[in-house]
């Protein structure tokens, strides 16, 4: 395949996957395409925490992580409705960086390695026939031997495919909504907080500059019944928790507007769709709880980009790379997802959560076991 639209990977998706594995490709001298709907730099909903176990790959891409003094977490601290506390160490623990900081570090280190991106292009559908990848977006066409999908929670192209994922009916585990905030606010350092209020809860922990990302995570119908006014919920519904209350009451905000995303979704993804390889949250998602997201979209970039490299070089088939994928990505990530998904059907629930922190408190090993479920291998 040759021509100025003919590529050897196109990766749909700008975000930490897609670019991390743009990077990874291009290292490699393929020829390697991004097609990122927005522009940078760009504010996301995330959590902003990335647990160390990632920390040698951002080196080994690029980032000069020690270098940028960013804040280290290391302490855990979670509340129920009523404001009672567990407070545990985090073994491994992370760091703090925002997703507007970070994405545009990747964009540019994507493009130095020789990543053509090409940013505010939507991509509308992507098409598999005869070995061959066809990606349009309005009137221009792209051409590639493998295509990733890296889009995050939700995207038109999700829609259009008819992922079994978007046809379900609202359920415990759909259908969430994610409310983003920097705030200026004295938030004690090194701890990450997990406060839970009815139908949900919200997290805080330090990033760059002496910023504070405070991230929130309620059910769409929770904001239904505030008459769809994410301020009449705040204050009626996350500040019941003494911690929340303080913090919304103190807190300089520093957007005008919240970041916002709906239709958040933990069911059940596949890793491979009509034969393009899924990253990150197109994958499959960790609830905020039990795991760390950007360090899943990375080590799936890591675990994609050497399975393309080896179908690239002639080594495997393409049967070959998407059962090595989907079966690497599971033997990883399976058992996170799953202790995610139990943990989440019961937060947001005062009574549950309540017997939760209470039972943890009394038996520290309860704690532990979650902990150490929730954290993965350096890599």
């Amino acid at each position: 395949m040759t021509g100025n639209n003919t590529y050897d990977v196109i990766i749909v998706g700008g975000g930490l996957a897609g670019l991390s594995s743009a990077i990874l490709l291009s290292r490699k001298n393929y020829k390697v395409l991004v097609l990122e709907k927005e522009s940078y730099p760009k504010h996301k909903v995330c959590g902003e925490y990335i647990s160390m176990e990632s920390k040698p790959f951002l080196q080994s891409i690029g980032l000069p992580i020690e270098e940028m003094n960013l804040p280290v977490i290391s302490k855990l601290m979670v509340t129920d409705i009523r404001g009672n506390e567990i407070n545990t160490g985090l073994p491994q623990g992370g760091f703090g960086i925002s997703r507007f900081k970070l994405d545009s570090m990747l964009a540019e280190l994507a493009q130095k390695e020789g990543a053509i991106l090409l940013t505010k292009t939507r991509a509308d559908n992507i098409q598999f026939e005869d070995e061959v990848f066809t990606v349009t977006s309005g009137s221009q066409t792209f051409i590639s031997k493998m295509a990733c999908g890296t889009w995050g929670k939700r995207s038109n192209i999700d829609i259009k495919w008819e992922r079994p994922f978007t046809q379900k009916k609202s359920n415990s585990l759909n259908n969430y909504v994610g409310i983003k905030y920097h705030i200026s606010y004295p938030w004690p350092e090194g701890y990450i907080g997990l406060h839970n209020f009815t139908d949900g809860y919200c997290g805080i922990s330090r990033i760059e500059d002496g910023k504070c990302c405070l991230c929130y995570l309620t059910t769409a119908a929770s904001l239904q019944k505030n008459g769809n006014d994410v301020k009449k919920m705040e204050r009626d519904v996350l500040m019941k928790n003494p911690w929340l209350n303080k913090i919304f009451a103190d807190a300089e905000f520093l957007y005008e507007s919240p970041v916002a995303i709906s239709q958040i979704s933990f069911d059940k993804k596949e890793q491979v769709y009509n034969h393009v390889l899924l990253l990150g949250d197109a994958a499959g998602m960790i609830t905020p709880l039990c795991g760390n997201g950007m360090s899943m979209a990375f080590r799936s970039a890591k675990i994609a980009s050497e399975i393309i490299d080896a179908f690239l070089q002639g080594n495997n088939t393409r049967a070959e790379v998407e059962r090595n994928y989907t079966t690497k990505w599971k033997s990883i990530f399976s058992y996170r997802i799953t202790l995610g998904r139990l943990v989440q059907s019961n937060f947001g629930k005062d009574l549950l959560t309540s017997i939760f922190l209470k039972t943890a408190n009394a038996l520290p090993f309860v704690k532990k076991a979650i902990i150490k479920g929730t954290a993965g291998r350096p890599f």
